[in-house]
């Protein structure tokens, strides 16, 4: 969802994944409690190996999880997986942290993607590269987004766990009141600011759009395809600086533009609730979201068109946050048994189910052409466009400093919102946290 909080990772993107911050701190002693259970080595009595999964899901996506587990014991009868460890997705960098200091970790954990630079400079954390080559579905058939969250250094980290992109959902009967057009694929961001104005209207409490306003990692994710689509990085190449101190002020220009013509509404809580609330209630016209966010909008009974995200070039360019099952050493047995699980995770029978139930995209192209996922795209009105943007999805850096220039991106995007800042300070500001971060070695 990479999207994300993250950090971003992507705060959760997905609401099976949001978690409180209360959550994230009260968490810790039962998480680690959760590790002691069953003999040290994971083998026991009869032979059979348990591994501690830390899954970080709630509701929909937990109840998937379950099913799935219940059929890998069917078919492994020799691996047990213990879904104990109460953590949330949103708290897992500061759980796993706690847990590798302690030196009482799970075998599993749901890491988001942008953490996984700072968890996998743990030497328990497990190379699954020879994992990944040699598994029964080819590497190279999982789309791209989902081998480049993985992957440092060209070393597989982890496996990919979730897999979606950003697109643009439109309220039709919004667009049809104020005589507009609903967009297409090629429109551009001077296209879309234009477009929320016109759809905004005060008098109704209706809003052209909506944006992430809290700093966290869903407020920045949405700014990194017009970076990229400038000719911008995340981080210049020669690593030692931001490389969007020209483009990320053109990008925050879009920001200030929607600010300027109050057509955006500014979400002030983690999690983007509130926002998907109002355009679930019919007061705002269009929001860049995920695949995720699909499900409710059809319980709500929205009449909807989902269209690619606008560009500045009129080229297709879309992000996309995936995120990662990573597996920690905790000895021969549980490690090679883990190594098990998260391979058959990832075989298109159990991706293309996980996708459907709990909201993501087909990690490969074998999953995606699976009949589950088919019968499923074909239910859901606009999902094609967003299996679609796949392909032109990038991700964000594997890098141990994203967090950091996350952090100070969010900071620059909510003075612009807010109108606090301009584009060229507000990025300048950005620029002298973000460069300090990179300059610390890793």
């Amino acid at each position: 969802m990479s999207a994300g909080t993250r950090a971003p990772g992507r705060p959760s993107r997905r609401g099976v994944l949001r978690a409180g911050g209360a959550a994230a701190l009260t968490a810790v002693g039962g998480a680690l409690a959760g590790c002691g259970t069953g003999p040290a080595d994971g083998v026991g009595p009869d032979g059979r190996v348990t591994i501690q999964l830390w899954h970080g899901q709630t509701d929909t996506a937990a109840k998937v999880l379950k099913g799935l587990v219940a059929r890998f014991h069917a078919a492994h009868p020799d691996i047990r997986v213990d879904l104990g460890g109460g953590v949330l997705a949103d708290a897992m960098l500061q759980k796993v942290t706690a847990a590798l200091a302690s030196g009482s970790y799970p075998d599993v954990a749901y890491v988001f993607g942008s953490d996984l630079a700072s968890v996998a400079r743990s030497p328990e954390v497990v190379d699954l590269t020879s994992q990944v080559r040699e598994g029964p579905t080819p590497w190279r058939n999982f789309w791209a987004p989902a081998r480049q969250a993985v992957t440092i250094n060209g070393r597989a980290r982890a496996v990919p766990a979730v897999l979606d992109c950003l697109a643009v959902v439109c309220n039709k009967k919004l667009f049809a009141q104020a005589g507009i057009d609903l967009p297409e694929a090629g429109w551009t961001w001077q296209e879309f600011t234009d477009t929320a104005r016109r759809l905004t209207d005060a008098s109704k409490g209706r809003f052209g759009t909506g944006w992430p306003g809290t700093g966290d990692e869903d407020t920045v994710w949405r700014m990194w395809p017009m970076v990229w689509d400038l000719g911008g990085d995340v981080i210049a190449d020669d690593g030692h600086g931001i490389g969007f101190a020209k483009e990320g002020v053109r990008a925050l220009e879009v920001v200030r533009d929607l600010a300027r013509d109050k057509s955006v509404y500014v979400d002030p809580k983690p999690g983007s609730e509130q926002m998907y609330q109002v355009f679930l209630s019919g007061r705002m016209g269009m929001v860049p979201t995920g695949p995720w966010q699909l499900p409710d909008i059809t319980q709500a009974e929205v009449d909807y068109h989902v269209v690619p995200l606008p560009s500045f070039s009129r080229r297709p360019l879309t992000i996309s946050g995936p995120d990662t099952w990573t597996v920690f050493d905790n000895g021969s047995a549980r490690t090679e048994a883990a190594r098990t699980f998260v391979t058959w995770l990832n075989q298109p029978a159990q991706d293309s189910r996980w996708a459907v139930e709990a909201g993501g995209l087909p990690l490969s192209r074998r999953s995606q052409d699976r009949p589950a996922w088919r019968e499923h795209a074909d239910r859901m009105p606009g999902l094609p466009v967003f299996t679609e943007a796949v392909a032109s999805a990038r991700v964000r850096p594997v890098h141990a400093a994203y967090p950091r220039i996350s952090q100070s991106l969010g900071q620059a995007v909510v003075s612009v919102l807010l109108g606090r800042k301009s584009p060229a300070d507000a990025v300048r500001s950005c620029a002298e946290e973000a460069n300090a971060a990179l300059l610390i070695p890793r």
